[in-house]
């Protein structure tokens, strides 16, 4: 997968971001990805008191990851290709519990995530 002119930024999502209700309400369209894993990390869960974020979602509890100390950790989810703008409709979705940061992925492919802040 390579970013086109239109969509030159890759975030990947292993959670809500995944949702087809969560896209629509973010970006307005659903999106297209490919699967793909960030190795070491691993996944716990977070609880979601954000209204806003309730609402699109509809889940009281979101995934999160931090980094793992077991080097065959890893966690699964989907890689997207999306404009800046998307991007930073997704930086306010996201609740304070998460940071963007980016990660090299089993793919090779360098993407933007959401871990524990």
């Amino acid at each position: 997968m390579q970013p086109s002119d239109a969509y030159p930024v890759l975030l990947f999502s292993y959670g809500t971001l995944q949702d087809k209700a969560v896209q629509l309400a973010n970006f307005g369209r659903e999106l297209t990805g490919q699967a793909d894993r960030m190795p070491g990390y691993r996944q716990d869960w977070v609880e979601i008191t954000d209204p806003a974020v309730l609402a699109t979602s509809g889940k009281t509890h979101h995934p999160i990851v931090s980094p793992s100390s077991q080097a065959d950790d890893s966690v699964a989810g989907m890689v997207f290709q999306i404009s800046e703008a998307e991007l930073a409709a997704a930086d306010r979705y996201e609740v304070a519990d998460y940071k963007r940061i980016a990660v090299t992925l089993a793919s090779g492919l360098t993407a933007w995530v959401y871990v524990r802040a």
